[in-house]
């Protein structure tokens, strides 16, 4: 087994682990947010334990989709974008922890001796971000662009140069 038959299979290995991870979070994302679907609804207003599961789904996807994205760089150099692009799911992921438990950390609409209340101010933060993570993984993507032939009159891939945003997936 040659090094770029050993770097595609380990890339391979990371996109599969990454896309199982990011389906169980999301049933457990699922679970917490529409327990209903599962049987499990056994309250009528969202409280703090619908609201911790659906975060940690929340966080196993964003892990999962990190994990995904990585391998498909496969050991090419990333782009500023790409980094920007981890940086914006970990601050959407944090704006979606703190706005969904903002009643929880004292700063919500009911204050401590009240049930915390999930709250539509705080549904708009979760979606925000929610929205963050989902941009943050775009940037994530590796694009791939074809070069034009007139670029490379031989054809010969060997003497033309390479960028970073030349990924080349074999």
């Amino acid at each position: 087994m040659n090094q770029t038959a050993n770097h595609t299979s380990y890339g391979q290995f990371r996109i599969r682990l990454g896309m199982i991870l990011m389906l169980v979070g999301f049933v457990i994302f699922l679970i917490g947010a529409v327990p209903d679907l599962f049987g499990l609804d056994r309250s009528p207003v969202i409280g703090f334990v619908q609201i911790t599961v659906f975060l940690i789904g929340l966080a196993i996807i964003c892990l999962g989709g990190y994990i995904c994205l990585n391998g498909l760089w496969n050991n090419h150099p990333k782009t500023i974008l790409a980094d920007i692009g981890l940086r914006l799911v970990s601050t959407g992921f944090v704006i979606a922890v703190i706005s969904g438990l903002a009643d929880v950390f004292g700063f919500g609409t009911q204050l401590s001796p009240e049930i915390p209340f999930y709250g539509p101010w705080q549904a708009m933060g979760v979606l925000i971000g929610e929205i963050m993570i989902i941009l943050g993984f775009i940037f994530q993507i590796p694009f791939r662009f074809q070069r034009e032939e007139s670029d490379n009159p031989k054809g010969n891939k060997g003497n033309s140069e390479t960028h970073p945003v030349d990924m080349v997936f074999e």
